[in-house]
């Protein structure tokens, strides 16, 4: 059993990396920014407390005896190339300060590149009114990359989108960018606790669909 640190614990990816976490049998601290909002997230051996995923301080403090650590925030108020560079800065000085080795990122395919090359969001017909937040992200994976070997660190996303209406399977592969390609946010959840019970990919951005 590990002890994981989930921020972002309140949204749908980090909901489902709490949940796999658990039925793993794993002890899990959830992370969100104001816990009164979310009670359902209270559940034996679950700790739910308040953070900011961008204070270094506040990571370090949450991260202390905790073996990995789950990054699923987003602040849909803040200026996405802020906050994910920020977010990333403070994960990587606050989880260095807290001994935690392992970071797992929930990523965008957006930034992916397909088959040919290509990156998604520079495909014809992909949404473009987003495209801040895009990059803000892909910002904040930078982040990860400059830092070299800091931090055992790896993103997963969806090769696509999230297929908001499956289920669990247990079953997924790596997959080039395809806005048609679909994975649950269970499966993607799956992926996330096989990484962190055994490691296998290691400081890059990995895309994932249904197998």
């Amino acid at each position: 059993m590990s002890r994981i640190v989930v921020f972002g614990a309140g949204g749908r990816a980090g909901r489902a990396a709490v949940r796999e976490a658990v039925d793993r049998g794993h002890e899990v601290t959830a992370v969100v920014r104001d816990p009164g909002r979310h009670p359902d997230l209270l559940a034996d051996g679950l700790r739910v407390a308040a953070g900011d995923v961008t204070d270094p301080e506040q990571v370090a403090a949450l991260a202390a005896g905790h073996e990995a650590a789950i990054h699923a925030a987003a602040d849909l108020t803040a200026p996405p190339g802020a906050f994910f560079p920020d977010a990333a800065r403070a994960l990587l000085a606050g989880l260095a300060r807290a001994r935690t080795p392992r970071l797992l990122v929930v990523g965008l395919a957006s930034v992916l590149p397909t088959a040919s090359g290509t990156p998604l969001m520079d495909t014809p017909g992909y949404p473009q009114e987003y495209r801040a937040f895009y990059l803000g992200h892909d910002a904040g994976v930078e982040v990860l990359r400059q830092a070299g070997a800091v931090l055992d660190w790896l993103v997963l996303s969806p090769a696509g989108d999230f297929d908001h209406a499956a289920g669990r399977t247990g079953n997924y592969r790596s997959a080039p960018a395809d806005a048609a390609s679909r994975i649950s946010y269970a499966d993607l959840a799956v992926a996330l606790l096989d990484e962190i019970d055994a490691p296998r990919h290691h400081g890059v951005h990995l895309g994932l669909e249904r197998a």
